[in-house]
């Protein structure tokens, strides 16, 4: 229930009643004094928990009273600057200008002197003949240690391409041995002191007993992979040989291989990429470069 009282400014203020309601309009009624005529305003307290709805009444019985216009104000809301302008009131394409504003400005990399030198020497609009390609890549690496030669390909679709063995890419070494007597009894023994072990049918018998060692090691020979095979010579050459998977980024249709070394000869390394676009297909092929660990890069001309 509502609680009422009645305050008494002065001799020539009209009485104020003020309710305690949970009003979102104040109401505040001006009068004019007797003596100097100006408007004076009702002073509420700021401090109270609850709005409140002030009424100043007319008495017509005071002299020099007369009725006074009545001004609705609307309270501001607590922590929140009703001049500010907020999104809603944004068009669109202020609110887009907005958030570019906001976003953080990237710096452009600078790059070295001997970069920059290099970079001189390329012509960054030009697609190079393949063997043109490898002599830039060799000649603008200003890498003090002979560094890498690295292949950059932008192609159609994202995803695995598929398996490549380059003819000549030095790779970690892997011991490769085929089973024989003395395998056999280092197998016994629980020795596995090798990586690919390679069997023929004719001794893969002499193997089913230790297929709980070897086939979650991965070293059970399989004909699938061909470590089970009538020409172990032929396997051990061809295992030797570096073989690796060729596979885009999971989310851009972007490939990126070693495909040999600064210091390795061009024919080498021309034969190295001729297959990578072999496999890979001329016709997927949007874009190759090629660049060494340091230096710029060179785009190579694709035959399609």
């Amino acid at each position: 229930m509502s609680k009422t009282s009645k305050v008494q400014k002065t001799a020539t203020e009209a009485p104020v009643e003020v309710s305690e309601r949970p009003a979102k309009t104040i109401k505040l009624s001006q009068t004019k004094s007797a003596s100097g005529g100006k408007a004076k305003k009702t002073n509420l307290d700021q401090n109270t928990s609850t709005n409140k709805t002030v009424e100043t009444h007319h008495d017509a019985s005071l002299p020099n009273n007369p009725p006074a216009d009545s001004v609705i104000l609307t309270p501001p809301l607590r922590g929140k600057d009703l001049s500010a302008k907020t999104d809603s009131d944004s068009s669109p394409d202020e609110r887009r200008d907005q958030n570019d504003n906001d976003q953080t400005v990237k710096k452009s990399r600078t790059r070295g002197k001997k970069y920059q030198a290099a970079k001189k020497l390329t012509d960054p609009t030009k697609f190079y003949p393949l063997t043109q390609a490898i002599t830039l890549v060799k000649k603008t690496s200003f890498a003090k240690f002979g560094g890498k030669v690295e292949a950059h390909i932008t192609t159609y679709d994202i995803g695995s391409v598929g398996e490549i063995v380059f003819p000549h890419l030095e790779t970690a070494a892997k011991k490769i041995v085929v089973l024989n007597d003395t395998i056999l009894a280092e197998i016994k023994e629980g020795k596995l002191d090798f990586d690919i072990l390679i069997a023929t049918p004719a001794t893969m018998p002499k193997l089913l007993p230790f297929a709980r060692t070897l086939g979650p090691k991965g070293l059970m020979p399989n004909p699938k992979n061909g470590t089970l095979t009538d020409k172990p010579e032929e396997a051990v050459k061809r295992l030797s040989v570096a073989k690796q998977v060729i596979a885009t980024e999971k989310k851009a249709p972007v490939i990126h291989l070693v495909v040999g070394k600064v210091d390795q000869p061009e024919s080498e390394l021309a034969a190295n990429i001729e297959e990578l676009i072999k496999v890979v297909k001329p016709s997927k092929i949007i874009k190759l470069s090629l660049c060494a660990t340091m230096g710029p890069s060179v785009k190579v001309e694709i035959i399609k």
